[in-house]
């Protein structure tokens, strides 16, 4: 069995290491940062499913780190609209637009849906993998709805736009102590602590 005492956080994604290292506080794993190694490479996201990517990404990065690795791929899905933007979730408008355009655009589409109708979900998927050796891969969502307009700041990518009825708010109102209880990264978190905690 691997025994583990380092691993690598798999993203550039300042919000998400932030996120990742809040909710995994305290488990008895040292946590290293992409910016520790030298010229680390940008893994093609070309999977079909957040599941594919993340286990793609963590094992190309376990590679090239000779250390184990956590990736994570996470998206919004909106039933309206066939479940777009999914995988493509951060590159939908482009890589190079801003979620608030992104969260614009998005609404401009949903323009005419009936509240009831604007269903959405957030998924997560975390694999980690050891070089060449994908060790195990967790999976969770969040359901909401797509709200009308923009609504809060203590959030980051779509959650402006995401009402969690449960709380009468959207994600970006929440704010970080509900948040990281309740949201898709953090159940997939909770799942992956649960299965690590068998490698330690």
């Amino acid at each position: 069995m691997l025994k583990l005492k380092e691993i690598v956080i798999g993203t550039y994604n300042s919000n998400k290491k932030s996120e990742i290292r809040e909710i995994l506080n305290g488990i008895p794993v040292r946590l290293l940062d992409l910016d520790d190694f030298e010229n680390p490479p940008d893994i093609i996201e070309d999977g079909n499913a957040f599941e594919d990517n993340a286990i793609k990404k963590a094992l190309e990065l376990a590679g090239f780190c000779q250390m184990c690795v956590m990736a994570d791929d996470s998206g919004l899905e909106i039933d309206a609209l066939d479940k777009r933007p999914g995988v493509l979730s951060s590159r939908y408008c482009g890589e190079d637009t801003g979620y608030e355009e992104k969260c614009l655009r998005l609404l401009e589409e949903l323009k005419g849906v009936p509240f009831k109708k604007r269903t959405a979900r957030f998924r997560c998927a975390i694999a980690l993998a050891e070089p060449g050796r994908l060790q195990f891969v967790v999976k969770a969502s969040c359901e909401g709805i797509i709200s009308a307009e923009p609504r809060g700041d203590k959030g980051f990518g779509y959650d402006p736009v995401f009402y969690v009825p449960e709380y009468e708010l959207t994600m970006a109102e929440l704010g970080s102590e509900v948040k990281n209880r309740i949201s898709h990264r953090a159940l997939a978190l909770e799942l992956f602590k649960t299965n690590l905690m068998e490698l330690v």
